[in-house]
């Protein structure tokens, strides 16, 4: 027999495996840092995007009327966006909200002219049937073990049938002015600076419920100069935000309901058990359903709440549009998608926040509007959305701490 002996490492493969070591932590340490931070790196790219386009338009852009419209353009692919959010977490996909948008938009607009229903009626009966629709979706996926692209996608050219079978092909007009003020209205100037009075409350109630959390269950607790300075910032950009808006015509009705919808459906994914399954659901379906959560059933209210998004979205569209028109949210599931990859949430499903999908709209709007505003052609402004669209998803793959 031969004997096999072992050879002792020298000092330079010592020395070389400790750098080696050393590179990896570096790595998988920025890999962490800029996972924890992505929210506030898009902040900064806004702030950044926002100087150039200011720049470029000698200060136009930079107008509260300009912020105001950016706001508000914002605001439709924001309700989308945060019932889209919802379902990429939860490891689906989405393909029909365009459609539905559409589809939901043209019936509002057909309620209104046709059978002239009040603004109270028409909107919870369009939101219901966006729901019902979008639980159709979630029960052959989630029940019938359909992929969710191959659903979604016969609902993108089915509702979208629909649409032009039921309005003819033609534009349903003129809607009644109580169902345009859902999306040209604003509120008078006490009403916002209230409002901002009441989210900064709220924030700083927060903050110190949470420490008061943390202290009861022995954990570390931040100093209080460091919570006190980002009440500081928060306090800086309300009072900014409302101050603009402000100082054109107030604080316009869509973006209100885009606050709105970003506090209830913060809370619901931080302090519901049904927000935290669908965190579940999407980082382990198997055992998330071996831990006895009706996974079937978290993915079918997924489906059903984007779907209630949709017809939000639908109704604002036709407000803003002062009409029904067939062509209506065309192009707007990628938008929504877009604005949730960009803003952080994860393709593989099992992170995101409803934020970070508000601030991917925001950049999508910005990039819209800014290059609008520079007479940037069409095609260009396509191809730079494509271009972040896909950075975003190798940002979040590079940064990735899964294995």
């Amino acid at each position: 027999m031969t004997e096999t002996t072992s050879v002792a490492p020298t000092q330079a493969d010592v020395a070389i495996a400790k750098a080696d070591r050393r590179q990896i932590l570096k790595v998988e340490h920025l890999k962490g840092a800029f996972a924890r931070y992505k929210i506030l790196a898009l902040v900064v790219a806004i702030a950044i995007i926002w100087a150039l386009f200011t720049q470029l338009t000698g200060g136009d852009f930079l107008t509260a009327r300009n912020l105001s419209n950016l706001l508000r353009q914002m605001a439709i692919n924001g309700m989308v966006a945060t019932g889209m959010v919802f379902v990429i977490i939860s490891g689906e996909i989405d393909l029909s909200v365009g459609s539905l948008l559409g589809l939901m938009g043209g019936l509002a607009a057909i309620f209104d002219v046709t059978y002239h229903l009040p603004l109270f009626v028409t909107i919870p009966l369009v939101m219901l049937l966006g729901a019902m629709v979008g639980a159709f979706n979630g029960y052959w996926v989630a029940f019938l073990r359909v992929p969710s692209f191959i659903v979604t996608l016969a609902g993108f050219l089915a509702f979208r049938g629909v649409l032009l079978g039921v309005t003819g092909g033609v534009t349903i007009a003129p809607v009644s002015p109580a169902l345009i003020s859902v999306s040209q209205s604003y509120l008078p100037d006490v009403a916002g600076y209230g409002l901002g009075v009441l989210v900064f409350a709220t924030l700083a109630l927060t903050t110190l419920r949470s420490r008061a959390k943390r202290a009861q269950h022995g954990l570390s607790v931040p100093p209080m100069a460091v919570d006190l300075g980002k009440l500081a910032v928060a306090a800086v950009v309300i009072v900014g935000f409302f101050g603009i808006l402000d100082a054109y015509r107030g604080v316009p009705l869509p973006v209100l309901i885009v606050l709105v919808l970003l506090g209830a459906f913060t809370v619901m994914a931080r302090r519901t058990v049904f927000g935290r399954r669908i965190y579940a659901v999407g980082g382990n379906l198997e055992a998330t359903r071996l831990s006895g959560v009706n996974v079937q059933m978290v993915k079918l209210a997924v489906f059903a709440l984007m779907g209630a998004m949709a017809a939000l979205a639908g109704i604002a569209t036709t407000a803003r549009l002062a009409a029904g028109s067939p062509s209506a949210g065309t192009g707007q599931e990628l938008d929504a998608i877009a604005a949730c990859i960009i803003g952080g949430t994860s393709m593989r499903g099992g992170a995101g926040t409803v934020f970070g999908a508000l601030i991917g709209a925001l950049i999508i709007a910005t990039l819209d509007n800014g290059m609008s505003m520079l007479g940037v052609d069409t095609y260009w402004q396509m191809i730079v959305k494509g271009l972040i669209l896909l950075l975003a998803v190798w940002l979040d793959v590079a940064t990735s701490t899964k294995r």
